[in-house]
């Protein structure tokens, strides 16, 4: 069974195409700047050791999707795109969906419902829906919302106060996000424990340029870090997490920022950038070995606001197994991990730091004396994606 997974942001199609017996990726790739004067093309297959790279003119969408397609059939990997078994699309809105769904026009209305609370992302993934659906009619496409694992919250948990009645007419309410990651990692970390995921208490620490934080209780999203949209929750690389909204009112009449402004200011510039000028992580750990208070201030504030949800978390759950690092920072970021974890102990949370050292890889960092478990678990949201789009196609296969 073949399977091809799309991720399609607002100027860029990510792909990796997956073989299910093996779960084995055979081809990759990443195109860029579409719809700009010149695009970027880097693609890669297993008969290419060092992928290949373009530099071109796309238009939009859907020449990115011919060019996929193009790729795979030059290089003899499928004869035509419309062969697959099917296609799994990431998608970062579902409002309230709990599952995975075959893409119909009901499935099509109601991400275009959506479209309003994740206008970066969902028209985008629609976008690539109707590219590979135009190009490969007769292969089932499947939509792998990132909202969908976090739906399991109860309401006092995904409520804001706030009249009700935005609730109903607007559909405001805490969504969360990462969704797909936190899953896949609370799936790997039980079996790592060997345990069923359905009696496992873990908190998960997706943490990247985004980065968010689910409460999982007997294998459910019972809170999450993230709300109505990516914004809140944790500092990020240019997002700003938690504020006071007062903030916003404040400059609004001293700085004279409009909406878009505030927008902008938000969502882009703030986070670890907004605080020290850059939000990658190298660069502000290089920064504060040369003595940049900023940085330091930066990557303190960072850790901090993660303390503070574990903290939190650990009240929800009343017992946990295990913390969980994933993500570009969770993985890689040893001095992040020592930061939140070292000043920890009165929860029972002690580091090795010899085993801290490793990073990428599936790992137990925790001491002989903590009582709770410490893992890194890398993600890999395609793979998931991947497979929720083989188990939906299959399962309709045996109905029929």
């Amino acid at each position: 069974m073949k399977i091809l997974v799309i991720n399609s942001g607002s100027s860029s199609i990510k792909f990796q195409l997956f073989s299910m017996k093996e779960s084995k990726v055979i081809a990759s790739g990443l195109i860029e700047q579409i719809g700009e004067q010149t695009g970027q093309i880097k693609i890669s297959s297993i008969h290419h050791k060092e992928p290949i790279t373009k530099t071109l003119h796309i238009k939009n969408h859907e020449q990115g999707i011919e060019i996929i397609s193009s790729f795979l059939t030059d290089e003899k990997i499928i004869n035509k795109l419309d062969e697959l078994d099917g296609i799994g699309h990431r998608m970062v809105h579902g409002g309230t969906m709990q599952e995975t769904a075959f893409i119909n026009e009901k499935t099509i209305k109601m991400i275009e419902d959506f479209s309003s609370l994740a206008p970066l992302h969902n028209p985008p993934g629609l976008s690539g829906v109707r590219a590979t659906m135009s190009k490969a009619p007769h292969v089932p496409q499947v939509a792998v919302f990132d909202t969908a694992f976090h739906q399991t919250m109860p309401n006092y948990a995904y409520m804001y106060a706030l009249p009700y009645e935005f609730y109903e007419r607007l559909h405001i309410r805490r969504y969360g996000f990462h969704g797909t990651s936190h899953h896949f990692v609370a799936t790997q970390a039980a079996k790592e424990l060997k345990k069923p995921l359905k009696k496992c208490n873990f908190i998960t620490l997706h943490l990247g340029n985004g980065a968010s934080m689910a409460a999982i209780k007997n294998g459910e999203c019972v809170d999450t870090s993230m709300g109505l949209s990516p914004l809140e929750g944790l500092i990020m690389g240019t997002r700003s997490g938690d504020i006071d909204p007062a903030i916003l009112f404040y400059l609004e009449r001293e700085e004279g920022l409009d909406i878009k402004e505030l927008d902008t200011l938000l969502n882009k510039k703030s986070g670890l950038k907004g605080i020290c000028g850059t939000n990658d992580l190298r660069e502000i750990k290089a920064k504060i070995k040369d003595g940049d208070e900023r940085a330091k201030l930066a990557f303190d504030m960072f850790c901090y606001r993660i303390k503070k949800y574990i903290g939190a978390y650990f009240a929800v759950l009343g017992r946990v197994d295990a913390l969980i690092f994933t993500g570009g920072i969770g993985e890689n970021a040893v001095s992040v991990r020592h930061k939140i974890c070292s000043e920890l102990k009165i929860l029972g949370i002690d580091i090795d730091k010899k085993r801290n050292e490793k990073r990428g890889v599936l790992t137990h960092f925790e001491s002989k004396k903590s009582t709770i478990k410490l893992l890194v678990v890398p993600t890999n949201e395609e793979l998931a994606i991947a497979k929720q789009t083989q188990h939906l196609i299959r399962k309709a296969a045996k109905r029929s």
